[in-house]
């Protein structure tokens, strides 16, 4: 069982990126999957969220209008566009899933009580 994000790199402000976050191991249409970043010195912090059978996605203040997430059940895939990046918007991303917990991402509460992470992919905006 794995989970896998990549697709970060350097990009100029007002840039995008697509960050993709691939599944083995487990059907990931079943289960909520979110994405989360943590800037260097800062907590964790969750994204967004979509929810088992896509019934639901959530977003955090912070992002909603600029980023996307949408999931290639086809592919085992989840994916996160960001559009108009930041500054702010650094950080390493991580995609997580809960296993034991919640398939509607806990109703966006508590960081949508994920409990199992994949590896990080990092994202640097500057110019």
């Amino acid at each position: 069982v794995q989970l896998q994000a990549s697709g970060g790199g350097l990009v100029q402000p007002g840039g995008s990126l697509r960050l993709s976050c691939a599944a083995s191991g487990f059907a990931l249409d079943y289960y909520a999957i979110g994405w989360f970043r943590q800037a260097p010195g800062k907590e964790r912090e969750g994204v967004s969220c979509i929810s088992s059978s896509d019934v639901s996605t959530y977003y955090a203040d912070s992002v909603k209008g600029r980023f996307t997430i949408s999931r290639d059940n086809a592919k085992n895939t989840v994916y996160l566009q960001m559009n108009s990046l930041k500054p702010e918007d650094t950080a390493v991303y991580y995609c997580a899933t809960a296993f034991q917990g919640s398939r509607y991402c806990n109703g966006g509460a508590d960081n949508y009580a994920m409990d199992y992470w994949g590896k990080g992919t990092q994202v640097t905006v500057s110019s």
